[in-house]
């Protein structure tokens, strides 16, 4: 990781190919002088004494006809505790070593419906739309106000049950790191199936990051099957407790 544009939008490469269809639904605007630069990572995490194991992931980078680097999606790797704190920690560190200003990191929490959880009576869209709710962290910028302001705040009762993005979100606080998350839920009209749910959120979420970043978020190139992706429930474990 040599170098990433000041707005990245960050995922989680779970294994249920959510991240990387997000990632391959997004394209430079057409007739736009952007291009796409693709690049893999590996960083040590020797100073944890974790020797066995990088922190690794990849890049897709969009790139105007300066040279400049105008938004990367990042695509980290699984990683489990304990070594998980540590390989976010570094590949935080590295993204502030390496961007170009203070990054901007813009995580898309769609796929993650059931990692959620939220009181019964939080107030939800009965006319079914879905409805994205946004939490910011850290200083405001540009993206994260645009986010802001086109989405609901999220309801206080949240909670995230999610250990990667619980994890992401502890250590961004402790960095001050501009961050938006973008959530979203559905009224019950929409559809009987989970599944369908979960595209519209995705294609609802995808569109809005597309305007925010200048970018062009193609539905035809999901290939994202929720129907087949981990349905895990909420999980009773030690961790959540460390993180809120």
């Amino acid at each position: 990781m040599k170098k990433v544009a000041q707005n990245i939008v960050f995922l989680f490469n779970d294994g249920d190919g959510f991240a990387s269809s997000v990632a391959d639904a997004f394209y430079p605007i057409p007739n736009s002088s952007r291009h796409q630069l693709e690049e893999s990572f590996e960083l040590s995490l020797d100073q944890y004494g974790i020797r066995d194991v990088k922190a690794s992931g990849s890049l897709i980078h969009f790139i105007d006809n300066h040279g400049n680097y105008q938004v990367s999606v990042l695509l980290m790797e699984k990683h489990e505790p304990p070594v998980l704190v540590c390989a976010v920690a570094t590949v935080l560190s590295m993204i502030e070593e390496v961007s170009l200003g203070i990054p901007t990191l813009i995580v898309p929490a769609a796929g993650l419906t059931s990692k959620f959880k939220w009181e019964s009576k939080t107030p939800i869209a009965d006319d079914g739309k879905v409805a994205l709710h946004g939490v910011q962290i850290g200083p405001e910028t540009d993206v994260t106000r645009a986010i802001t302001a086109r989405t609901q705040k999220a309801p206080s009762s949240l909670q995230i049950i999610y250990e990667p993005l619980a994890c992401f979100l502890q250590l961004v606080r402790v960095l001050k790191l501009p961050t938006a998350v973008i959530f979203g839920r559905t009224g019950p009209s929409l559809s009987n199936k989970a599944a369908d749910e979960e595209l519209e959120i995705l294609y609802e979420m995808g569109e809005l990051l597309a305007n925010v970043v200048f970018l062009n978020f193609l539905r035809e190139k999901i290939s994202w099957n929720p129907g087949n992706a981990s349905k895990d429930t909420i999980t009773k474990e030690p961790w959540k407790a460390l993180y809120g």
